[in-house]
């Protein structure tokens, strides 16, 4: 008796919803919070709910299309990448030989 199974041929691949790729989602949905969070205190100070919702509103728009942006510009992983080339160091100075030279080969 044979089974028959179906290959998921998304294994391996980042996560994507609707273009915004991997950790972009969570940074869109950190923002999103954070944008409620304005909301609620906007409207717990007393301001009136429709200059809220204008304020929120074109920032959560503002927020979709640049998490989109950097979404389609660095891929899943690019700005990631592109963050950790600014903690390399320029240059690596050597006031001695002595580091080189004491190290072991490991291949014969």
């Amino acid at each position: 008796m044979s089974s028959v199974f179906r290959i998921n041929k998304g294994i391996g691949k980042s996560i994507e919803f609707r273009g915004i790729k991997a950790q972009f989602l969570y940074y869109l949905a950190a923002g999103m919070l954070l944008l409620l969070l304005v909301f609620f205190g906007l409207y717990a100070l007393g301001i009136n709910m429709y200059l809220c919702v204008g304020i929120t509103l074109p920032a959560g728009a503002g927020l979709i299309a640049l998490t989109q942006h950097l979404s389609k510009k660095y891929g899943a992983h690019g700005l990631t990448k592109r963050l950790q080339q600014h903690q390399l160091p320029e240059t690596i100075y050597s006031r001695s030989r002595k580091v080189f030279t004491q190290l072991k080969r490991s291949h014969p």
